[in-house]
């Protein structure tokens, strides 16, 4: 097995524990509504999920491990993925500040300021800025 394979290795495995951890979220209250299978559907070609693995972890989602982001900046290197996806196409329509808020305490921000974060997040959506800018713009807003 070469490095390069056991690099796609180990990303496929994490881009499965990103998105096992994402349907558990969407999960949470039984059964997904048709905007969050929308979701989950766009989510997983990002992700280069398979439709067999996507069927795998509907099925099963405590299969594989959650990956929680240990770092500050790597937690909301994710919420700005997440916050683009929700805010894109308007998938979610008025859902999307309650299904990124679920997302958003999922990776670690705390119920004290998520919904802060998640405003913020998304006004950062709505002006269209890059990853850097995002996460400048989040880890400044309370200065």
């Amino acid at each position: 097995m070469s490095i390069s394979d056991l690099f796609d290795s180990g990303f496929k495995e994490r881009n499965k524990g990103h998105f096992s951890a994402i349907v558990r979220v969407a999960m949470e209250n039984g059964h997904l509504s048709p905007e969050e299978r929308l979701f989950l559907d766009k989510l997983a070609k990002q992700l280069e999920i398979s439709e067999e693995e996507y069927n795998e972890i509907l099925a099963n989602p405590m299969r594989y491990p959650i990956n929680p982001p240990y770092l500050y900046v790597q937690r909301l290197e994710r919420l700005y993925d997440l916050s683009r996806m929700v805010y894109a196409d308007h998938v979610l329509g008025p859902r999307q500040k309650e299904i990124l808020t679920r997302f958003a305490l999922a990776l670690g921000f705390t119920p004290g300021n998520v919904n802060l974060i998640v405003e913020k997040a998304l006004s950062l959506q709505v002006m269209g800025v890059d990853l850097d800018t995002f996460v400048y713009e989040m880890q400044h807003m309370n200065r």
